[in-house]
C-alpha cells in the first residue's frame, strides 16, 4: 500500500509540474481562466513549489532540484539586470511613477525619491492637498485628473486626452518639452479580464514616436497581452534596470507590474527601484536622454 501511495505521489508531482510549466511559459494569460492561474503563480513562486514537492520524493528528489535550480537560472536571467552607467548631470530628464498604495501622497514620494524629479505621477493616493502644495512649490505644476491619476512637473505640461474605461481603468495623455507621456493606471480586479483593459490602452495610444508610458499596469512583463506595445516600445527596467525588475510584492520580487516603456527612438540612461514599505509596489525611477 505504501510503495502505491509513493508511486500515486510521484505521479501526481510530475503532473503538477507540468501543468504548472504549461501555464508559465506556454499557455500564459491566453485565456481569462488560465490568466487567473498565470497572474498568481508567478516563476519564484513556481520554483518554490518545486523545491517543496522534492521533500517526498526520495531517491527521486534531486530530478526536482534539478529543476527548481534550472528555473531559477532562467528567472535570474531574465528578471536580474546589472546596469552601472552614470546618468550624466545635464542632457537627462529624471521621471517616477509610484503606486502609492492609498496610504501615501506627494509628500512621501518626494521624501522616498529623495529629491524633486523633473516628473512624478502617482496613482492610488490618499488624495493630496493641492493648494498647500501650491504653496510650499510655487514654481512647479500640480495636476489631478478625473480618475484620480496625480502629476508633478517641474515644466509646463499639455494635457491632451483624458479617458476612463468603464472599469476604471485611466489612461492620460500630456505633453512635456518635444515628449509624449501616457500616464496610466489600469484595473487589476480578478473579476475583470486584463484582456479588456489592454485593449482601452491600446486603443488610446495614438503616438509611438518620442513617446513614454508610465504607469501601474497590473500585469507581469511576460504577458502575452503586452505583445502590441512590445512592438513599438522597450520595457526600461528590463533594458536598463539595476537589480530585480518585479514591482510587486512588498519588495518581494514576484511580478512586474508598474512599467516604464519607451519608444525605440528615446535612450534612457538608467532605470532603477526605490524600495519602500509604504506600499505593496515599489517607485520606479528612469533618466531619459534629452538630446
Amino acid at each position: 500500500m505504501f510503495k502505491i501511495l509513493k508511486i500515486l505521489y510521484r505521479l501526481i508531482n510530475v503532473l503538477v509540474i507540468l501543468a504548472l510549466l504549461s501555464i508559465h511559459f506556454l499557455i500564459k494569460d491566453s485565456s481569462f481562466k488560465t490568466s487567473l492561474w498565470f497572474y498568481i503563480l508567478p516563476l519564484p513562486l513556481i520554483i518554490v513549489i518545486v523545491v517543496v514537492l522534492s521533500i517526498l520524493l526520495g531517491k527521486y528528489r534531486k530530478y526536482n532540484l534539478i529543476l527548481a535550480g534550472i528555473l531559477t537560472l532562467i528567472w535570474l536571467g531574465r528578471s536580474l539586470n546589472i546596469n552601472l552607467t552614470e546618468v550624466p548631470k545635464t542632457n537627462n530628464l529624471e521621471i517616477v511613477f509610484w503606486n502609492a498604495s492609498r496610504d501615501n501622497g506627494f509628500q512621501s514620494a518626494f521624501q522616498l525619491n529623495g529629491d524633486l524629479p523633473d516628473l512624478m505621477i502617482l496613482c492610488e493616493t490618499k488624495g493630496n492637498n493641492f493648494d498647500s502644495l501650491a504653496a510650499k512649490y510655487p514654481k512647479y505644476n500640480f495636476y489631478q485628473t478625473a480618475g484620480g491619476l496625480e502629476i508633478f512637473s517641474k515644466k509646463p505640461i499639455r494635457i491632451l486626452k483624458e479617458e476612463v474605461s468603464k472599469f476604471h481603468s485611466e489612461v492620460v495623455q500630456f505633453q512635456m518639452d518635444d515628449i509624449n507621456f501616457y500616464a496610466i493606471d489600469l484595473q487589476g480586479s480578478t473579476d475583470v479580464p486584463r484582456a479588456w483593459e489592454l485593449a482601452f490602452l491600446n486603443s488610446q495610444i495614438e503616438e509611438v514616436h518620442r513617446t513614454i508610458l508610465m504607469g501601474d499596469f497590473n500585469l507581469p512583463y511576460e504577458s502575452i497581452l503586452f505583445k502590441d506595445i512590445k512592438s513599438n516600445f522597450y520595457d526600461a527596467l528590463t533594458k536598463k534596470g539595476n537589480g530585480f525588475r518585479e514591482t510587486w510584492f512588498w519588495n518581494l520580487p514576484l511580478l512586474s507590474l508598474d512599467h516604464i516603456w519607451a519608444s525605440k527612438d528615446i535612450s534612457i540612461y538608467r532605470a532603477q527601484k526605490i524600495k519602500t514599505n509604504k506600499s505593496d509596489h515599489t517607485m520606479i525611477r528612469a533618466y531619459v536622454k534629452t538630446n
